[in-house]
């Protein structure tokens, strides 16, 4: 079965020509949504997502359809390969799971994504340590005065509970 997705960002928007286009290359049965493609919650798309069977193909208009961010993207594409379905976007050659040629593609689309986590990783680790280096201090600001702290301390060291002095 070919499932086809289309999806507007803005209720002023229609999803007439998607469904159109979506229906002309074949789709079968085709959700629809209006909702951003950076919302997490696409209650159609999870749809779509979940009536998917092995042989199947997730059929969008364009790849911006399917999700904003790389990150997503490849996320839905994990889901729908776990599925053992395809993808294919009509207007994004490219980017498809049904040959060779495209598995390739989003693999290396994959990979760049991959090593731009890593990077952003790497730079944020660097500047954690500069940070430190610095007298940053890392975490949630302390809810009790130095006073308070020392006091709990010394209480501590008196063996009082750490629930004992909580309620205290």
């Amino acid at each position: 079965m070919i499932c086809g997705f289309a999806r507007v960002s803005i209720d002023g928007q229609t999803l007439d020509a998607q469904r159109a286009a979506l229906l002309a290359a074949g789709a079968e049965k085709v959700f629809q949504e209006t909702a951003s493609g950076a919302k997490a919650d696409r209650s159609e798309l999870a749809k779509a997502l979940k009536a998917l069977n092995a042989g199947d193909v997730v059929l969008v208009t364009r790849l911006d359809r399917l999700a904003r961010s790389t990150r997503d993207v490849l996320n839905t594409l994990d889901t729908i390969a776990k599925a053992g379905a395809g993808f294919r976007s009509i207007a994004d050659a490219w980017a498809h799971t049904v040959t060779p040629h495209g598995r390739l593609m989003l693999t290396v689309l994959g990979g760049l994504a991959e090593f731009e986590r890593e990077l952003i990783r790497a730079r944020t680790g660097e500047g954690r340590t500069r940070a430190k280096a610095r007298g940053v201090k890392m975490g949630p600001k302390f809810k009790l005065t130095p006073e308070q702290r020392r006091h709990v301390a010394q209480e501590r060291a008196k063996g009082e509970s750490v629930r004992h002095l909580a309620c205290a």
